[in-house]
Formats: C-alpha cells, structure tokens, sequence
C-alpha cells in the first residue's frame, strides 16, 4: 500500500515505516511561537534549562498578535519575549515585521517535506509549501524546542478534488468558505487533508497558503499541497532550496473523498458565529457593516491587496464604514506601496495599520462598537473574536467581497459592483 504526503513526512522524521493510526516520535525541523503564545513556553523552557532549541531549523518568536503594543500589561510580556530571544540567540520578528504565518515561511525555515510545529493553530499556513505543519500548545512547542522531537499519531488524509476554474471574482477563499461549509467545523478532525484538481494546480501559492490556513476550521491537522513548479518558483525567487519534495502515492489510501466543481463556486460568506455557517454572499445583500477588514494571516498578501484595489479603482468607501487594512508583513507593505496598491487603497478612504494581526484577534487596533457588523478577510468569526461579544456580527468573505461591500455599505456579492 503507498503512502500519502502526511504518511511519508512523519516517516522520514520518526525512522519508521508507518502508517495512519500509528504513533511515532519524530523530530522536527522548526518551531515558532508569537506573542500571546510565547510566556508559557519560556517558563516551561526556563524550568528545564533550556540552552537552545534542538531544531533541526531552530526556532522563531513573532511579536504580532499586540503589536505595536497596547498596553503596560502586554509591553511587560514583550520585554520578557526580547529578553528570550537575545538571551538564547532566537531570531526574533518585531513589531511591524509581520503575522507570523507571513514571515515564517519569508525566513525560509519551512521547506517542502519539513515538519513544523507552531504555538498558533493557524501554523497549518505551511503546508501550502508541501510541508506538514501544525498548532500545538505552548507546552508541546516547548518540548520539540528542547528535545528536537515530539510524538504524534500519524493521522488518517482526506482528498479534497476541485476541478474547474475558480469564475471571475471568485478566490480561494470562497472555495475555502464552501469546502468548510460542506465538511463542517469538525469535519476533518485531526485529519491531513490534500487538495488537488485543476483549480489547485492553477492557483497561486497565496490562494493556497489561504486554503492551507483555514484547515484548521475545520479540524485538521496536516493540509500539505503537493510540490510544483509554482511551490519551486515560490521558493527559488526567494533563494531558498526545494528541501525534500514529497507527493502521495498513486495507490496511497485516502479516508474520504470530497469532489468540488470550482467552476460552480460564487462568492462565499461565513455569518456570525461559525466559520461553517456559509452562505453565498449575494443572500446577504441589505445586511449593514459598519467595518471592513483587509488583512490576516488568511487574506494579508499582495495578490489579496491587489484584488481589493482593483475593485475599489475609481471607487471610494460608503459614509460610515471603517475600512482597515493590515498587510500580512512588512515586505508585504513595501510591494504594496512600491506598485502603487497602497496609495490606490488610502485614496479609497482605506486606513493602513502596522503589518501584523491588526484588529483579527481582538486586543488593540479596530474593536467594533456593540451592536456593528464587521464583514473580514480573517478566519474566525467566534463571538468576542475582535474583542467585543456584545452583539457584534462578524461576517468572513474574500479581499473582493470585503472591498464591495465597503464600497456599497453592505454585504455585497463583488460580481455586482
């Protein structure tokens, strides 16, 4: 019997020939943690003498989640981050570096074929690099710094196929949006999930670091992407190596299968307060926002900025919307501003704030009144998620169906603009 991508990955690191429903320990070849992750795992660091991360890559703190910082409470946890990092000579990605699923993958640490363990449930963003990646607790980051290896129970893969081109003004993330709509929450529940089909061979490496990214809505594990030329084109013009290319088997077993017609896709929303909660976004037409948000480790690159513009070309935002932008990192903005998207947005009545979470996670920049609606590019809608739980509706959509719907005032399909 072949193996999938999830299969071989752990293989190769744990030594062993296994198969799904195994337990192997296998080392692993980078960790990260940012800053609302990161105490934790330095106490626990700290109480075990930690002298430097056993890595095969090292490892990697982020100030992103409160950064810039907005509070004494937080500057304190800040300090204690830096003091870390110099201490034991951990690259350390500043505020207003970028979201640590932008700039981790811009460093080079995670490479096709790595395994790669996060203290942030997003850090399934690398498979798009045909790696497997995934969040785990402080405490678990902490023991793969220190030892270089953990133990994992090699999960069972689900093949997702989408066939068909993605229509005008429909991305990856409406086909993400309907794909977690159909699977539901828990769906893939610690599950490696692999998307192939013409739609995903012809897809950019944004769209995929997107679908990677919000595996995790809906309990997976693993969402590598197989290796290509866009994968090898990706990390060649960034000068980093091809690392150890790997793909599934011809007759590899897969748990489920799910088909998909990309061609069939219209532009997707997520009402409040699950991400499954999908509709399409043409149903919502007449639903107010007084918040538009562009950014997050889900929507925050140059590809999702340019989408945006281009809709809000010659257009400006509605009287009482509050449109946000937050580049995904800093060399994100650079592009941005060097190719003139930047300028186009602000023009439009767009406010930019520093490269980062920005106002996704709810602790600083962008906190919705009681009572608003807030249409989003992030990946979670839960209530309390930016930081206010008193009857706040948060919608998710596509860069283009946020741009639309700053530009009406109301949740709108993008085709209609």
């Amino acid at each position: 019997m072949g193996q999938t991508i999830a299969e071989k990955v752990l293989a190769a690191h744990s030594g062993s020939d296994c198969a799904a429903g195994d337990i192997v320990v296998a080392s692993v070849d980078f960790c990260m943690a940012q800053d609302g992750t990161s105490t934790m795992m330095i106490r626990e660091l700290e109480n075990l003498g930690f002298e430097h991360p056993k890595t095969a890559l090292g490892m990697g703190l982020v100030l992103d989640h409160n950064a810039p910082c907005p509070s004494v409470e937080v500057a304190r946890v800040h300090l204690r981050i830096r003091g870390f990092a110099d201490k034991n000579r951990i690259p350390l990605y500043e505020t207003g570096c970028g979201v640590c699923h932008q700039v981790v993958p811009e460093s080079g640490k995670v490479l096709p074929g790595s395994l790669v363990v996060g203290a942030d449930s997003h850090t399934c963003t690398y498979g798009a690099l045909n790696a497997c990646s995934t969040g785990l607790g402080s405490a678990d980051v902490a023991a793969a710094a220190y030892a270089g290896k953990l133990w994992f129970k090699v999960p069972e893969t689900y093949s997702i196929i989408a066939e068909g081109q993605l229509p005008d003004r429909v991305g990856a993330k409406d086909l993400m949006l309907k794909v977690i709509g159909r699977l539901t929450a828990d769906g893939a529940t610690y599950k490696s999930v692999e998307f192939t089909g013409a739609s995903v061979a012809s897809m950019g490496m944004d769209g995929r670091f997107t679908i990677a990214n919000m595996a995790v809505e809906m309990g997976a594990k693993f969402c590598p992407f197989s290796f290509d030329e866009k994968t090898s084109s990706w990390l060649s013009e960034r000068g980093f190596s091809a690392g150890a290319p790997v793909s599934s088997d011809p007759d590899a077993h897969f748990e489920k299968r799910f088909d998909f017609d990309a061609a069939d896709v219209v532009p997707q929303v997520a009402r409040p307060h699950s991400v499954d909660n999908v509709c399409d976004a043409s149903s919502l037409r007449g639903t107010k926002v007084q918040q538009a948000f562009l950014g997050t480790c889900t929507n925050g690159r140059l590809s999702d900025l340019e989408a945006a513009a281009r809709l809000m070309r010659g257009r400006t935002v509605n009287r009482g919307v509050r449109f946000i932008v937050a580049p995904a990192s800093r060399t994100v903005l650079l592009d941005a501003m060097a190719s003139g998207v930047a300028a186009q947005l602000v023009k439009a009545g767009a406010v930019f704030v520093a490269p980062g979470c920005g106002p996704c996670v709810g602790t600083h920049a962008g906190v919705p009144s009681d009572g608003e609606n807030v249409i989003s590019t992030a990946n979670r809608n839960f209530k309390g998620r930016m930081g206010n739980n008193r009857d706040v509706g948060i919608f998710l959509g596509s860069p283009e169906t946020i741009a639309a719907s700053a530009i009406t005032g109301e949740i709108t399909d993008p085709r209609e603009v």
